[in-house]
This record gives C-alpha cells, structure tokens and sequence, in this order.
C-alpha cells in the first residue's frame, strides 16, 4: 500500500520519524514545519521523488493556504494527515505561568491544528483519507505544571472525537495517539533547551523513541478501509499513573 501523506512538525522528533517510516514503505512525503534547513535535509534523504517540503508556522493561517496552493506536482491527493506539530513551554503552575507561554501552546495546539485540518477535509473526504491527531496522555491524567498545554491535548482528544461523527459515512478515519513519555525535544523546548533537566527526566526510564510512535502511526494508517482505531494511548512501561495529592493543614 501507498499513497501522500502530510505530516506537521516533521523537523525533528515524532515528525521525521513518520516521514522516514512512510517514505520506506513507498508512501509520498509532505513534510511540513518552521525549520526549512532540516526540512531541506529530511528531503535530501528521502529523495525529492518521494517527498516534498513546505515551510510555514502552524500559527499563520495565510502561510498555510499559501503552501498547500503551492504542492508540486503529484502531491496534491492527500491520503493521509498526520497533525503532529505542537509544544509544551513551561513547568510552573497555573498561577505562576507565564500567559504569553498559554497563547503560544493554544495557537500552535489547538488553533493551527484545527486549520490546517479544516484546509485539508475537502482533499481527504475526497479520497476516503486518515487523520491522525497527536494527543498526549497529559489531555487525560493531569500534572503539576501541565496546565494549559494538558489542556490543548484534551481538545486534541475530543476535536477527534468530533470529527469521526462529523466525518460520519464519508469513509475518512479518524484516530486520537495519546503517548506519554517520549525522548525527543519535547522536555527541551519546554525548559528552553535546558539539557540538564531533559537528561534527568529520561536517565534509566527507558523511554519510548520517536521510531516507536512513528511504527504506531504508520500500523494505524495502513489497517483496512473498514476498520477505524479511535484512539491509543501508549506509556513506555516505567511510568504509570500519578496518585492524587493532598494539601493537609498544620
């Protein structure tokens, strides 16, 4: 099986895992992101004939219809979606957040990954597609300090949930990837690349890779036509779920 697949934040991380899985099965890749030099890279690699790069931050409504109007040639019939793009900014809590941080994760989370879907639901209706939405299992167990970005996940989960009645007898699949603990930039752009503090979150926890959830994604885009997972919530064995705090006085 093939076909074109457009995967968002595809610079690093979960992003370039998927496209590099894809890619190897013979599938078309529309990497998208920020970063045009390593998108530049990752097509390098892939192979210009089998993908294709478009620069745009998921923010900017009109970047996005400028470079979707732009597809080369033989890109155009998307099959496959996969919203990936997104970030976490800070571990503070609510009332010591910082309120430009919250915008920045709404934008980029929620916002950019309604438009760009939006955008695409004529081309993927039209060819009876797959949209994959990256959650996280922060949308579901809360945590100190994940606030608003645990927030824009729980939308994730349930924007999926709309969407599959929405979609309703239009053929297209909708699936919510919910992982927990991934070693990736994650832990980095959220501490504004403070290596130290990423290096101890993964130290001895054996924690899923980008390849891990790039296998999952690729597992649920190419099961049969008839046959849709509405979510999967994946955790590397060593974390497991938080207990519930208690403030005691005295």
């Amino acid at each position: 099986m093939g076909g074109t697949v457009l995967i968002t934040g595809a610079t690093a991380g979960i992003g370039a895992a998927a496209a590099r899985r894809f890619a190897a099965a013979g599938w078309k890749v529309i990497a998208t992101g920020r970063r045009r030099e390593r998108l530049d890279a990752l097509v390098a690699e892939l192979g210009a004939d089998r993908a294709c790069a478009l620069t745009f931050d998921i923010r900017d409504e009109a970047a996005i219809d400028a470079a979707l109007a732009g597809l080369p040639d033989g890109f155009g019939d998307i099959d496959v979606l996969i919203n990936n793009a997104g970030l976490a900014l800070g571990t503070a809590p609510a009332q010591e957040a910082d309120l430009g941080q919250w915008r920045q994760m709404i934008d980029t989370n929620v916002t950019g990954l309604a438009t760009i879907t939006y955008r695409l639901l004529p081309r993927l209706i039209a060819r009876r597609g797959v949209i994959l939405n990256l959650g996280s299992v922060a949308g579901t167990y809360p945590y100190r300090g994940g606030n608003a970005y645990g927030g824009t996940k729980a939308f994730v989960r349930q924007f999926s949930l709309g969407l599959r009645s929405d979609l309703h007898g239009t053929g297209v699949r909708v699936t919510s990837i919910e992982p927990g603990m991934v070693e990736t930039e994650f832990t980095l752009v959220r501490t504004s690349g403070d290596q130290a503090v990423s290096d101890a979150l993964y130290a001895g926890a054996s924690p899923m890779t980008a390849a891990d959830i790039a296998e999952t994604l690729y597992w649920v885009a190419t099961q049969p036509a008839h046959l849709n997972i509405n979510s999967i919530e994946l955790m590397p064995v060593s974390q497991s779920f938080a207990g519930f705090q208690v403030a005691r006085e005295g």
